[in-house]
């Protein structure tokens, strides 16, 4: 079960508010708790049993770790312990596919892969985190399995995040009273991503799929399918961002934004402290940070920067496409940071935005490709090797150019500064009422006619 799909509308969301509402506060946590299994267990029992397990392991590690305080390296041998557990599943589910695939294509076999459970990279994060807060005195240990379990599954979140750290998510678990008001502007928030992925990412995931199809698109389709890949991505994740962030307010918790209009950037570095940012948190905080972060010399900034670039993509994907995604934007982030950083802001805001948005479509186009030798081509018709112009070009440039101007104007802060115009005023309120009502409606037709189109990021 997904947020966009609609036996989640029709069923599971007004259960999940009843929920919400009625139950008493020290039964509340244990509600979602249990409606968060039930979620996750609609991908499979066997998943579900899969997630449990990582709870039960998360949980007894940390009441080691906490009863170990006043022993530090027995408390360091329990996180150690539970941060290899945690990586293990990750690697055992998600990256083995990659080894297997490469043995098969070596040695042209058919060994079968796993099937990789759901949301099983943000919840592996979201383990981690709890750990090592309770291990640094960020937070104390969880001493109820029930509190514990609603952190690790917390079906708003669970499956693409936002990866929520333990020791912001902690003090919400005694206190996230629901109210209407809560309700009401939580339910907007998750509206509004809907209809960023039903109306907007899924008629673009049909434009990017149509030239990818093609293995030598003529350089206008290869640019309008990395533009409308760029688009999708967005408005995929950023919408799931917003149902997740929405749905979370309505049951009383607060959840950090994972997006800040990150296509408005003026170069790389700033394209990534506004795009996925509490994976960029989650980095810094657990990888970068303890590295030494840029506290010790040029050197190891530049090594500690390669570390966390190149795990950045390998935790992308189980594919060699994501690990040079992740090496791309590590050397132009380091190059940004030092031979470019004083000649950096002597250009014209023009040049600086053209800059980074051409880097992030041709990083999407390696992105969007597993297969390497697909990438290149596309990358290769964007810039030539392929004939300018051919009837899939035309045909995409007539049909799709109102989607892809609607999606460059949506992508900005304007829509949200509109939008808080319009509610100063009672007429105002009315007509963004009325268009909610629309869009809400027309996205339930589109649900019902296009059938079932995952989150991107799920997959992940």
């Amino acid at each position: 079960m997904t947020l966009s799909t609609l036996p989640f509308l029709a069923l599971f969301l007004p259960i999940s508010l009843i929920v919400a509402l009625l139950l008493p506060e020290r039964f509340r946590n244990g509600g979602l708790f249990l409606l968060s299994l039930i979620f996750y267990a609609w991908g499979g029992i066997w998943q579900l049993l899969l997630l449990l397990s990582a709870v039960l392991v998360d949980y007894f590690c940390g009441r080691l770790i906490g009863t170990f305080q006043k022993t530090p390296k027995k408390a360091k041998v329990v996180l150690v312990f539970n941060v290899i557990f945690s990586v293990l599943l990750l690697g055992v589910f998600k990256y083995s596919s990659m080894a297997v695939d490469t043995v098969n294509h070596l040695f042209d076999l058919s060994v079968p892969t796993l099937i990789l459970p759901l949301g099983i990279s943000f919840f592996t994060f979201r383990s981690i985190s709890y750990g090592v807060d309770v291990l640094r005195g960020d937070s104390p240990v969880q001493k109820n399995l029930l509190d514990f379990g609603l952190y690790l599954t917390f079906f708003p979140q669970i499956t693409a995040g936002p990866i929520v750290r333990y020791r912001d998510f902690a003090p919400q678990l005694k206190n996230h009273p629901v109210t209407l008001q809560k309700v009401s502007h939580g339910l907007t928030r998750f509206g509004i991503g809907l209809f960023k992925k039903v109306l907007i990412a899924d008629l673009l995931a049909q434009i990017s799929a149509r030239v990818q199809f093609y293995e030598e698109p003529s350089a206008l389709a290869a640019w309008i399918g990395a533009l409308a890949f760029t688009f999708e991505i967005y408005f995929d994740f950023s919408g799931y961002s917003d149902m997740a962030i929405g749905l979370s307010e309505v049951f009383g918790f607060e959840t950090p934004e994972n997006f800040l209009h990150p296509y408005e950037s003026l170069s790389v570095s700033e394209f990534w402290r506004r795009w996925h940012v509490t994976l960029g948190a989650w980095f810094r905080e657990y990888i970068y940070i303890p590295l030494g972060g840029n506290r010790r010399g040029t050197a190891r900034t530049i090594w500690n920067l390669f570390v966390v670039w190149l795990l950045t993509g390998f935790w992308h994907g189980a594919s060699w496409n994501f690990v040079l995604w992740g090496l791309y934007y590590g050397i132009l982030i380091m190059l940004e940071k030092f031979p470019l950083k004083n000649f950096w802001g002597r250009l014209p805001k023009g040049i600086c935005w053209g800059y980074a948005f051409l880097a992030e479509v041709l990083g999407w186009v390696l992105f969007s490709h597993t297969d390497l030798v697909r990438a290149v081509g596309a990358l290769g018709a964007m810039f030539g090797s392929a004939s300018g112009i051919d009837s899939l070009g035309l045909y995409l440039l007539s049909t799709a150019w109102p989607l892809l101007l609607i999606s460059a104007v949506f992508c900005t802060e304007f829509p949200h500064r509109l939008f808080l115009k319009m509610c100063r005023s009672v007429p105002g309120k009315i007509l963004w009422s009325a268009g909610f009502a629309v869009l809400f409606l027309l996205s339930l037709s589109a649900m019902a006619g296009n059938g079932f189109m995952p989150f991107l990021y799920a997959k992940f």
